[in-house]
């Protein structure tokens, strides 16, 4: 990140330039909207805790195959 740094009154002062508007941290954003769309699962469920079937599926998960084979996320903007 950018800083802009300048003597003020012999005190060096450095402020970081601000992101641009149009910089998103995709990875951070696709987390915080999968937290919330469990938080919004669990808030709506009558149980104490989400099964991990449901889990899956707020999430929108899906198993590659039978067995033990590891869990593939499906597209989101479905």
């Amino acid at each position: 990140m950018a800083r802009a740094c300048g003597l003020d009154d012999e005190e060096v002062v450095c402020v970081a330039a601000p992101r641009g508007a149009g910089v998103h941290d995709h990875v951070a954003l696709d987390e915080i909207e999968m937290c919330g769309d469990l938080m919004i699962a669990a808030s709506s469920s009558g149980e104490d805790r989400l099964t991990p079937a449901r889990i899956d599926e707020v999430l929108k998960v899906g198993r590659a195959g039978e067995g033990d084979a590891p869990r593939v996320p499906l597209p989101r903007n479905s």
